[in-house]
């Protein structure tokens, strides 16, 4: 057994140098795209927290999500946060595979690429949209009466680009328009519809898509609509 197990280690080892050789020239090509895409992260969660200075709680609008889904609550509310996660870290080690199996149909730095130049051109259109028009919060901590609703003015510059992380990112207010949440899901479940080769997981993929959306809204972290920009923009 003892054996077996070191022989198979091996494999993986020499497949795991092999693909590594591989992936690095284009690494090396396409590093300022890719790094390109990952500052734009930070930027898009600056104009997020920037909003939140805009944000004046209201009057939770008519929404027919609402009307059809029963809210979580504030106890149960971290459902649609653990499913996103989960969807997230499925895909971010999926896209890692071809360095363990031998069934490989596309480089993890190319498709990286492309992931980030699509969530980058949607975050792009996200935040023109939410900067347009300012919704009234229907996440809990964005309601009438609470302290975190609306933000006060910034003592310093510092202070705005920190964006107060991670609770800055969490507990945000007034970028709704659409969820970034299903701009993630989307493009993942899409990315694995085309190169990925199990179709139970395809099927499973798509299925996970919608209850991340469902949960969004029981959740009242978004509106209806702005789950349903996301899903027919994409």
């Amino acid at each position: 057994m003892t054996i077996y197990l070191a022989r198979e280690a091996s494999k993986v080892w020499r497949k795991v140098c092999a693909e590594t050789t591989t992936e690095l020239p284009l690494l090396r090509e396409k590093w300022p795209l890719l790094l390109a895409g990952i500052v734009f992260q930070y930027i898009h969660g600056l104009a997020a927290r920037g909003v939140h200075y805009l944000h004046r709680p209201g009057p939770l609008l008519q929404d027919l999500g609402f009307m059809a889904l029963p809210e979580l609550g504030q106890d149960k509310n971290y459902l649609s946060e653990c499913t996103f996660v989960f969807i997230f870290f499925s895909f971010f080690l999926w896209t890692f595979h071809p360095f363990i199996y031998h069934s490989k149909r596309f480089y993890t730095i190319l498709i990286w690429r492309r992931v980030l130049a699509f969530l980058v051109a949607s975050q792009v259109l996200r935040i023109i949209t939410f900067y347009s028009t300012q919704l009234p919060g229907p996440n809990y901590h964005c309601r009438e009466g609470s302290n975190m609703a609306t933000l006060p003015p910034p003592n310093n510059v510092l202070e705005v680009l920190l964006i107060n992380f991670p609770r800055g990112v969490n507990l945000g207010c007034g970028d709704l328009i659409f969820s970034s949440h299903m701009i993630f899901t989307l493009v993942f479940v899409r990315t694995y519809h085309k190169y990925g080769s199990k179709r139970f997981i395809k099927l499973l993929a798509w299925v996970m898509a919608i209850v991340q959306s469902l949960l969004i809204i029981a959740a009242r972290k978004h509106y209806t609509v702005d789950v349903v920009v996301a899903w027919y923009g994409w």
